[in-house]
This record gives structure tokens, C-alpha cells and sequence, in this order.
């Protein structure tokens, strides 16, 4: 039989050209590697050299430091009670739901992120997150939210009762860590220092341990009143998830003003160090 194969058609010049490079390509490959290898090793030596020699900024440092990010779940869980909407007023309630969103937003964004749980919804605080963004709260990823109080974590075996801890700055015991075990309960209230031994009375009423945060040890030199709002409370929790050090958690979130002594307060220093009353500067509403 005939053969009717037509030979390949030449390849035009662009096409060789094109092939060339390619094997040129291929051939520099494991070359090419072992520069950009060495080029990585020259990098981080020279950026150790000026560490030492300290000039990076705090800024240069980590910026240069900065690691692929990678979501693993802390196993701790987070309860904000919201069982105190009788006693705030309306400008408070509108506070503290901007607060409730950016915990949120905080833990959404964190590196190890807590299972967030929200009690005791109910009255204003209610009408108000249904009245945001088509009651956009309902579609917050990896939270709960309860009409119900705390109580009911250890009543529906979410955990044990010995393992819940309420934070509160009345507390005796100073929190030393975290663990995945326990769940912390941030009480969710804004009330301009009206209130006092709150969080720490229903703690006891509810027999569940109260803990605060250790910000008298590490900042003890803070001048002003050590007052923080929700957020910033979850973002401290955070910000120990990640590091495992109390003091980086505590100099990372709390505002810096806090640390000038010529910015007297707009309230008086109750003495505590701590973080139920919540601060009056929480940021603008836009919780939607």
C-alpha cells in the first residue's frame, strides 16, 4: 500500500526560535533555583545583620518577617453576654453593637479564631442588629447566637460548667493563660462606669469562675483609667492565641493615647485594671 503521510511541516523560524528558548529554559532550570535559593539566604542574613545592628524599625521588622497567614482554630470558645440591654440607654446600645462587629470582624480575620458564641439576645440590642444591613448579624460565619443566657453552654453540654470563666477586672485571680478547654464569657456592656462588681456578681450567682486580665502586671505604668470596650477585650484573647505572651497582646491592642500623661480622661480612674466597664470612645457605628 502507498504511504499517504505527508512529512511535518517545517517549523517556521518564530517556532524555532520559540523552541530554542525553551530548552534554554529547561537546561537553566536547576541553575536558576540555586541562585534564587542563595539570593533568599543572602536576604535573610543581611536582614539579621541590621536587626543586630538596629536599623529595622519596628514596621521594616515585620514587614520582612511576614509568613504566609495559616487558619488553624484555637479550640476556645467566647460567650459575649448580652444580658445587660436594661441597663443601657440607647446611645450605649447603638455602642455596643458596633463593638459586637468588630469582634467579629476581629476573629473572622485571626490566625487561630475562636468559636464565637452570643447569649442573652433579646429587647433594643435585638431590634437594633435586626434593624443593620437586613439583619446581616444572622450571616456571621462560625457564631451562635441564644436568647437564652450562658447557661445554657454546660444545659446543651456545649462545655462544662467548671470550664467557663467570666472576665472581669473584680476578679482575685488574674488570668496566667488560655486554654482550649475553657470557654470566656466578655460581658456585653457599655455603661460609662455606672456599674460596678457587675460581671463579677453574676459570675458568682451562675457558680462559674471570674478571672481578669493580667493588664495591671504588664502595664502597670498606664497613667489613665484601664478601660477597655469589647472588642478590644476579644482582641486581646486573639492577640494571645497567636503570640502565647500577654504583654505583646496587651501593648498590640490597647490604644496608645492610653500611655500619654498630659490626656486626661473624660471619667476618673476607679483603681481597677481591668475590662468590664467599658471604655465611652467606642468607635463609630457602622456595625452593618
Amino acid at each position: 500500500m502507498p504511504d499517504n503521510t505527508a512529512p511535518p511541516a517545517p517549523l517556521s523560524k518564530n517556532a524555532l526560535k520559540k523552541q530554542a528558548k525553551a530548552e534554554r529554559f529547561a537546561a537553566n532550570k536547576l541553575e536558576r533555583r540555586a541562585r534564587e535559593k542563595e539570593a533568599r539566604k543572602e536576604k535573610k542574613r543581611l536582614h539579621a545583620l541590621k536587626r543586630a545592628a538596629g536599623e529595622l524599625d519596628d514596621e521594616d521588622d515585620k514587614r520582612a518577617s511576614k509568613k504566609p497567614r495559616v487558619v488553624t482554630d484555637f479550640k476556645g470558645k467566647v460567650v459575649l453576654d448580652l444580658g445587660f440591654d436594661d441597663k443601657m440607654n440607647e446611645k450605649e446600645i447603638v455602642s455596643l453593637t458596633s463593638q459586637l462587629a468588630y469582634t467579629y470582624s476581629a476573629n473572622r480575620h485571626a490566625m487561630y479564631p475562636f468559636s464565637l458564641f452570643f447569649s442573652s439576645l433579646n429587647g433594643r440590642t435585638l431590634a437594633r442588629l435586626e434593624s443593620l444591613n437586613d439583619a446581616g448579624y444572622k450571616r456571621w460565619t462560625n457564631t451562635q447566637w441564644w436568647q437564652e443566657g450562658y447557661e445554657k453552654l454546660w444545659g446543651d453540654g456545649v462545655t462544662e460548667q467548671g470550664n467557663v470563666v467570666y472576665l472581669t477586672a473584680d476578679a482575685d485571680y488574674e488570668l496566667l493563660e488560655l486554654k482550649e478547654d475553657e470557654t470566656y464569657i466578655i460581658g456585653g456592656i457599655c455603661d460609662h462606669n455606672r456599674y460596678k462588681n457587675l460581671c463579677l456578681n453574676k459570675a458568682k450567682e451562675s457558680g462559674v469562675r471570674a478571672a481578669r486580665l493580667p493588664i495591671g502586671r504588664y502595664l502597670a505604668q498606664m497613667p489613665t483609667r484601664k478601660v477597655l470596650t469589647v472588642n478590644q477585650v476579644m482582641e486581646i484573647l486573639i492577640k494571645w492565641a497567636e503570640t502565647k505572651d500577654w504583654e505583646q497582646a496587651l501593648y498590640a491592642v490597647v490604644p496608645k493615647r492610653k500611655f500619654r500623661t498630659n490626656e486626661p480622661e473624660a471619667e476618673e480612674d476607679d483603681g481597677k485594671e481591668g475590662h468590664e466597664v467599658i471604655a465611652a470612645d467606642a468607635r463609630p457605628d457602622d456595625a452593618s
